[in-house]
Formats: C-alpha cells, structure tokens, sequence
C-alpha cells in the first residue's frame, strides 16, 4: 500500500480492503491569488475539519483506502453539490463557494465575492478532480471486491447556533434516511455507541450526509456511503488554536475503528 499524490489537489492512499474513507473538509490551504481576496478571517479557516486524519490514523493500518483534499472549504466546498443547490432546503448553509463563515464572519473583502466566472474556474480547477479521484477509486475498489464501503469522515463544533439548537450529538451518522447505505445501518452504529457508554449518537438528525453520501451511495449498485458528523469536543480543542487531544483522541480511537470496522463487515455481507 502507497500514497499516491497524484494531484496537487488532493493526496490518495490505495488500500487493499473495500473501503474508501473521503475526508473533503480537510483541506486548510487557500492559493495565494484566492487569499488576496479574502478577509483575514478566512486565513483561519475556523470551519476545517481538523486532525481527521490524525484521528483516522488506524485507516491505513486496516487497509483502507484515504481520499483528501489540499485546499480548503473556503476555496470550494467539496461536499456541495457542482451547482450549489441546498441539501437542506428550507435551512441555512453554506455553499458552494462560502461567502462567510460558520459564525457568519466575512470571507471576502469588499468588492471582492466571487462571480460566476470564478465559480467555473474553482470547480473546474478543484472540485472535479477530487470528485474524479473518488469515484475512480469507488469504482476501481467494487471492480475488485463487489461491495464497497464509503465513509464520509466529517467533524464539527459541538455549539454552532447558525445550523442548530443547543449541543450537537457526539457521533451523527448520516445515510440520507437510509437511502445511501444497506438498510438500518446506522441505526446499529448508532446503538454501538450507546452500548459503548460516554457518547450521544443519533442516525439521521440534523446530517443527513451531504453531497457525496447522497451522490454516491447506491447499495443497489454495491456501494454504500455513511456519513459520520463527529463532534470535535470528542479529541480535539475546539477553539483557537484547534490543538489535538492526545488523551481524548485515545479514548474515542477505539470505538471509531470498531464502527468503521462494523460497517465494512455489515457492507460486505449485503
């Protein structure tokens, strides 16, 4: 097993089971004619999904197969449907191309949003490789094992009024209500990490998956796609400087290998 940095926009490690972990808000650079644009807040990127690979570091020891990005959810949101439609009608997100951030801080200097010409060019230069990476490497893994397992790793702060009330569940799997995914799937993560003990889960709530569970899951064509939504309170300081925590991360480690783990087995035999 290699990484294979076959872009500069995304880094791609092959592994030898069916299982593809995709971690689109990784990603914390922003190219330096983009930044020129952007308020300094934007330099923060404060809405990365940090240390998942950090935290996912059992992956490679498992034999899965990591997908991620370069660049930052502020350049493009990897998650997002190619012509930014909203996945929550009726709520409020973010897009396409952020114009601000989770708090609703300014990305861009005035005078300075995005049009459509610049849209094109991002999703061109950023959005349809990483796509084109992850549905060669679906695609490539069912040719050789039948059913594959697509985990769509994602995390948050526990507090975000913009999208929701009170405190976020620790563990939110999401199979867009079950059509992604062999069914019933998360609800039995969800019941792992209540027998588990010291976590809250809940399957289908407020992450229902985004762009990627919904694209690409298609049991019936043996690929399954399951969103986790992770709470960053569970490894990780959730405020400035987003440092890990090593004595957090190792208490959650275990039951996230062991839910991947569970996943594959029940994906495999559907």
């Amino acid at each position: 097993m290699t990484a294979l940095n076959t872009s500069p926009v995304f880094s791609l490690h092959q592994g030898s089971l069916p299982l593809l972990i995709s971690i689109p808000h990784l990603g914390t650079q922003i190219p330096a004619d983009i930044a020129a644009t952007m308020t300094p807040v934007a330099q923060r990127t404060d809405d990365c999904d940090w240390h998942l690979d950090r935290l996912y570091g059992f992956a490679k020891r498992l034999g899965a197969s990591i997908l991620a990005p370069t660049y930052a959810r502020y350049v493009i949101d990897l998650n997002r449907p190619p012509d930014g439609a909203n996945l929550y009608p009726g709520q409020d997100t973010t897009g396409l191309l952020p114009v601000d951030t989770f708090d609703k801080e300014p990305l861009y200097l005035d005078g300075h949003l995005p049009g459509e010409a610049e849209v094109a060019r991002r999703r061109e230069a950023y959005w349809k490789p990483y796509h084109a990476a992850l549905a060669g490497e679906l695609a490539a893994l069912k040719a050789k094992h039948g059913n594959v397992l697509l985990w769509e790793a994602h995390s948050i702060r526990s507090h975000v009024p913009r999208f929701f009330a009170g405190r976020l569940p620790d563990f939110n799997f999401g199979t867009s209500n079950g059509a992604s995914a062999v069914a019933g799937i998360a609800d039995e993560l969800t019941a792992m990490v209540e027998r588990h003990g010291g976590y809250t889960a809940v399957a289908n709530g407020r992450f229902k998956g985004g762009y990627i569970t919904r694209q690409y899951g298609q049991p019936a064509q043996g690929v399954h796609a399951v969103q986790l939504e992770l709470s960053q309170v569970t490894y990780m300081q959730e405020q400035m400087p987003y440092a890990y925590d090593e004595t957090l991360a190792a208490q959650v480690q275990p039951l996230l290998e062991a839910l991947v783990t569970a996943a594959l087995e029940r994906v495999e035999v559907a």
